[in-house]
């Protein structure tokens, strides 16, 4: 389950691709979930950083890579007023006067 779940997270594949070795994309996702609902996913990690931690093994510097991380719908900007744009120039008006001469 563990196999599976490092997987889809290293490829970025949908749990439908998976191997078969995997087993049922059903499965690995219900267990995800569950695990992610239960705390199960917290422990892990926080025993993790604490070996680390006593190994003095632990690097906290971080960089993120800009062009991988996707940013919220609504940073792009600010939502537009819906309503009548102004126009650039008011429209002309052609008179009867320019067509009679």
């Amino acid at each position: 389950m563990i196999d599976a779940i490092a997987f889809e997270f290293q490829t970025g594949t949908q749990r439908v691709h998976l191997p078969e070795k995997c087993g049922n994309w059903r499965g690995v996702y219900n267990r995800l979930r569950m695990w992610a609902v239960d705390g199960t996913w917290e422990r892990v990690f926080t025993a993790l950083v604490a070996q680390a931690d006593a190994d003095e093994d632990l690097n906290r510097a971080v960089s993120v890579d800009s062009t991988i991380v996707r940013a919220h719908q609504h940073t792009a900007g600010a939502r537009k007023e819906l309503g009548r744009s102004t126009p650039a120039s008011p429209p002309t008006m052609h008179s009867d006067a320019s067509e009679a001469a």
